[in-house]
C-alpha cells in the first residue's frame, strides 16, 4: 500500500469539515505519544472510544491507549487480512489509525469501515501529520519524535465536493438514488427508501457501485424474501425513518426489516464491488430494492445526507454461475435477562456451495458475531468476525469458501441482555436477530 503524501489530506472529505480555531498550548518537551493521547485522541475520539465506549473493546483514553493501539490487530477483518495493525511501528500506511484519518474516499480499494472521527469534524492537517510522524518514527511510548508545533497547525482539510455517480450506460444497469435529506445537529438519522427496478424480466447483476455524502455510517441494499406478506412491502419512493424526532424508534417503519435479504452495501463513502468473473446475482422480474442509509452527525450544524447506487447487469449468456444471497437465520433462541449469552447454530448445505461474500445481522444487544466453517479440512476455522451490530463487517473473500455437501457455516453470536426480561428472535428493536448474509453459488 503506497504512502499518501500530505497533499492527500486535502481529500479528507470523509472526516467532515473542521471549524479550525486556536490550538491549546502544548509542552514541546512532552513525549509524543502523551501529546497524541491528550491533544488528539482523548478530545476527538473519547466520546466513542472512552473507558465505557459503544465501539467494542478499543479504548483510546487513559493509560491503556498505547497498548490498545501499537502492534494490535484491528477489529476490521478486511484490514486484518491485508496485514494491517491498528498502529504498525514505522509504517503509517500499514496502520489503520492513520489510514482512517486521511481517508480519501475509496483510496484503499478495500472496505476498512468508516473514516474517523465518525460523524464529527476532521482532525486538522497538523494533527494528522503529527500522527503520521509519530508512527513513522517507530511509534514509541516515550520520547519526543514528532514536532509538537504541528499540533498548533489547525488548517482545515478541504474536501472534494460530493458528486453524483454517472449512471450505467443504457441497457447495462440501473441507478438508484436516495433523495437528499437533512440530518439535524447532534442526531443520528437512519432511513429506508424502496425503489422498484421495474424490470420486466430477470436481470443478472455483476457489479454494485455506491456513493455517499460525508457523515455516512453505512449504505445497505436489501431485497425481500420470497413470500413476504404484502403488508410488509413498503410503499414505493417514500422515505421511512426508523427514529422519530425525539430519537425513539419507529417500530412501524422497522417491521419490513424482518423480511430483508442482503443484496449489497458498504460502509465507505465510495465503493465499487464486482462479482467474480462469470458470476452474477439473478434478480427476478419486478424486483424492488430497499435502500438503507444511516448518518451520524455529532456537530452543532445540520448536514445533508444522500446516496447513489449503480447496479450493473450483463446478458445471461455471459454468466457461468448464478449466485444466490445467503440468508442463514437462527430464529429459535432465548436470551435470559441480565446476563451475557453465546449461542451457536450450524447451517449445513445440501450441495456443493461456494461462498464468496459474508456479512451479518443482529440487534442492539449483540456484542460479537463470529462465523466458523463446519466440516471438512477447515472445520472450526473462523472466517468472519464483527463486534458492531449497527455497522457489521462486509467481507469480500479473496479466496472463496468451498463447502461440500454435509458441510456448512456456523454462527457463534454473543449477546449481552442488559434488560430485566428474556429476549427472543423478533421484529421489534427490543427483540433480537442472528443472521448470516452473503453471496454464494
Amino acid at each position: 500500500m503506497r504512502r499518501l503524501p500530505i497533499a492527500a489530506l486535502l481529500f479528507a472529505a470523509a472526516c467532515g469539515g473542521s471549524e479550525g480555531g486556536s490550538a491549546p498550548k502544548v509542552d514541546a518537551s512532552a513525549a509524543s505519544f502523551d501529546l497524541l493521547r491528550t491533544q488528539v485522541l482523548e478530545p476527538s475520539c473519547g466520546s466513542c472510544h472512552g473507558l465505557s465506549n459503544p465501539n467494542g473493546a478499543l479504548t483510546l483514553v487513559g493509560s491503556g491507549a498505547y497498548d490498545a493501539l501499537v502492534g494490535q490487530a484491528p477489529d476490521n477483518q478486511n484490514a486484518r487480512l491485508d496485514g494491517m495493525k491498528r498502529v504498525m511501528a514505522g509504517k503509517p500506511d500499514s496502520s489503520l489509525l492513520y489510514t482512517k484519518l486521511i481517508f480519501a474516499p475509496g483510496h484503499t480499494g478495500a472496505d476498512y469501515g468508516n473514516p474517523m472521527p465518525q460523524g464529527s469534524a476532521s482532525l486538522s492537517v497538523g494533527q494528522i501529520e503529527f500522527v503520521r510522524a509519530w508512527i513513522a518514527a517507530g511509534a514509541p511510548r516515550t520520547g519526543s519524535v514528532a514536532d509538537a508545533k504541528l499540533l498548533a497547525d489547525r488548517t482545515v482539510p478541504t474536501s472534494a465536493p460530493f458528486a453524483a455517480l454517472a449512471p450505467p450506460p443504457a441497457g447495462q444497469g440501473y441507478q438508484l438514488h436516495v433523495d437528499q435529506f437533512a440530518v439535524k445537529a447532534n442526531f443520528e438519522r437512519e432511513l429506508f427508501q424502496y425503489r422498484p427496478l421495474e424490470n420486466a424480466k430477470s436481470v443478472f447483476v455483476t457489479r454494485i457501485q455506491t456513493a455517499l455524502r460525508p457523515f455516512s455510517h453505512h449504505f445497505v441494499l436489501y431485497t425481500f424474501a420470497a413470500g413476504t406478506p404484502p403488508l410488509f412491502v413498503p410503499p414505493n419512493n417514500t422515505q421511512r425513518d426508523i427514529r422519530n424526532d425525539d430519537g425513539s424508534m419507529n417500530i412501524g417503519n422497522m417491521l419490513p426489516m424482518a423480511y430483508h435479504v442482503f443484496f449489497g452495501g458498504s460502509m465507505q463513502q465510495l465503493s465499487d464491488y464486482s462479482f467474480p468473473a462469470g458470476v452474477a446475482l439473478r434478480l427476478p422480474a419486478g424486483t424492488g430494492i430497499d435502500l438503507n442509509l444511516h448518518y451520524a452527525n455529532r456537530t452543532t450544524a445540520q448536514v445533508p445526507g444522500e446516496g447513489y447506487a449503480n447496479i450493473y447487469t450483463t446478458d445471461s449468456s455471459q454468466v457461468q454461475q448464478v449466485a444466490e444471497p445467503l440468508n442463514f437465520a437462527n430464529t429459535s433462541f432465548t436470551l435470559p435477562p441480565n446476563q451475557r449469552t453465546t449461542i451457536e447454530k450450524s447451517f449445513i448445505v445440501s450441495k456443493r456451495t461456494t461462498v464468496f461474500y459474508l456479512t451479518s445481522h443482529m440487534h442492539m444487544l449483540g456484542e460479537k458475531f463470529v462465523i466458523r466453517i463446519v466440516g471438512g479440512a477447515r472445520d472450526g476455522e473462523v472466517v468472519y468476525e464483527s463486534n458492531d451490530w449497527e455497522h457489521p463487517a462486509m467481507l469480500a473473500l479473496k479466496v472463496p469458501i468451498v463447502l461440500e455437501k454435509g458441510q456448512g457455516l456456523k454462527s457463534v453470536i454473543t449477546w449481552n441482555n442488559t434488560t430485566g426480561s428474556a429476549v427472543s428472535f423478533g421484529l421489534k428493536s427490543t427483540d433480537e436477530m442472528g443472521i448470516i448474509f452473503g453471496y454464494a453459488y
